[in-house]
């Protein structure tokens, strides 16, 4: 690679482009030099109202149960999910099948379980009079500086509802805001790039790539080739911001007929678009660099999680769901898992998104972890002995999720593992190593709850 190519990137000056297209210049100066990006991005999806282990255990892996609701596994259970048939809710995952790991039997008693589990649930510690600890996204995000050190997007019970604080922290008695407006998040996140007069032009002008037009060009003109090409596709992944009306109706066999599809879902009421729309914002902000991490709270936390899901042509909130009630001839196990399934839509989009943006020899995807999971455990009135998730995803290769479903032990048998021992591998794999996380459980003071999970971690 010839020296009047580096010189030609590192002479580009920029001006109220520089917070947007610096983090994408950096990284296309590096490989021009010869140096592969090693960024590692983590987004945490969580939903509310608790996630049955039905709803995410593949259709062809029987489920040792109790009859209950609670898993009667004494080995440790690894099987390849590759050809496996996904659960409903699951299968918008199948494209990248090879990427999924389903971790089920994992504890977080400490957390006490009920409704919601708040903070605890990222916390690994009693979150129900608030944060008493910092939670895994605001660790990782410490371990991996960015512009903004954590992203938090969600919706709540209430569309009016501005920022509530419900699911992170950096510590005892600090919470992270979630931001509920998508076009306040928006301005958040890209009007940094204005200030001044050129603040009140971005407020007018709002698409965001009109607004940086000028830097735009001149990146361009000093581009060539494979950066070039390299540059236009980053420039993509902001495009779509440009495009504000709802686009819900391209997420296949979710929405009713006639469901509501509001005219700007930034702005929107309905909580599907205003979720559709935060999706949208984080993979912006990843792709551009602005974050490394991300968290997407779906209606968790006490007390919002009484989220409707009118977009899906589903009247009931989800409290009343989660107390098995149903309507329109259609059970609380079949809107719980139409809604989970929209939940995972939006992952599988969200991924393709990341994967379709270059990073050194692979995509932004390849060095990203995305943990779905629910703030309230293995059900609505959570006992917290299982913890169903899933992680998406290797972080460069220092994550084992190569397509596989992972049962422990159950709780109080040899083996068995907790969250924490879960958030401390996310730790390990972030380049910041923890070997506890959060409280231990007092019910297994004879199991060694440290370290990392070995069955994940590379």
């Amino acid at each position: 690679m010839s020296l009047s190519r580096r010189q030609l990137l590192t002479g580009v000056s920029l001006g109220a482009g520089a917070t947007v297209l610096s983090p994408i210049l950096q990284r296309l100066q590096a490989e021009v030099a010869g140096h592969i990006p090693t960024a590692r991005r983590f987004v945490f999806v969580i939903e509310g109202n608790g996630c049955p282990a039905e709803q995410i255990q593949p259709t062809d892996i029987p489920r040792q149960s109790d009859g209950g609701n609670n898993t009667i596994n004494v080995e440790m259970q690894d099987e390849s999910l590759i050809g496996r048939e996904l659960s409903f809710a699951m299968e918008p995952l199948k494209p990248f099948q090879e990427r999924v790991a389903i971790l089920q039997n994992l504890s977080g008693r400490v957390c006490g379980g009920g409704h919601s589990n708040n903070f605890g649930a990222l916390g690994v510690y009693s979150g129900k009079s608030g944060p008493a600890g910092e939670t895994i996204d605001a660790a990782v995000a410490r371990a991996l500086p960015a512009v903004f050190p954590h992203v938090g997007l969600g919706i709540s019970s209430k569309p009016q509802h501005t920022a509530i604080y419900n699911t992170s922290a950096t510590g005892p008695g600090r919470a992270i805001p979630i931001q509920c407006r998508p076009d306040l998040a928006y301005q958040q996140l890209f009007g940094s790039v204005a200030a001044g007069a050129a603040r009140q032009k971005f407020d007018v002008q709002r698409n965001l790539l009109d607004f940086l037009r000028e830097d735009v060009r001149k990146v361009e003109r000093s581009l060539a080739g494979p950066e070039k090409e390299k540059f236009a596709q980053y420039l993509e992944s902001l495009e779509t911001l440009r495009h504000r009306q709802s686009r819900l109706n391209e997420i296949e066999n979710t929405l009713r007929k006639h469901a509501p599809v509001a005219s700007d879902k930034y702005r929107s009421d309905v909580e599907t678009n205003r979720l559709d729309a935060h999706f949208d914002l984080a993979a912006a902000a990843l792709t551009a660099g602005l974050t490394n991490v991300v968290t997407l709270a779906s209606g968790c936390g006490d007390p919002y999680f009484e989220v409707r899901f009118g977009g899906l042509g589903i009247e009931l909130d989800k409290h009343a769901i989660g107390h098995a009630r149903g309507e329109a001839k259609r059970d609380w196990v079949e809107l719980m898992s139409l809604i989970r399934r929209f939940h995972f839509e939006l992952i599988a989009r969200l991924m393709k998104k990341l994967q379709s943006v270059p990073e050194g020899n692979g995509t932004v995807l390849d060095n990203t972890a995305i943990l779905y999971l629910s703030d309230g455990a293995e059900r609505h009135h959570s006992s917290c002995f299982e913890w169903p998730m899933v992680l998406i995803g290797n972080l460069g290769g220092r994550l084992r999720t190569d397509g596989r479903y992972l049962c422990w032990p159950k709780y109080g048998v040899k083996g068995h593992r907790t969250v924490a021992n879960l958030y401390s591998t996310l730790l390990h794999a972030a380049g910041a190593p923890r070997d506890s996380f959060g409280d231990a459980d007092p019910g297994l003071k004879d199991f060694d709850q440290t370290g990392p999970l070995s069955e994940l971690l590379v």
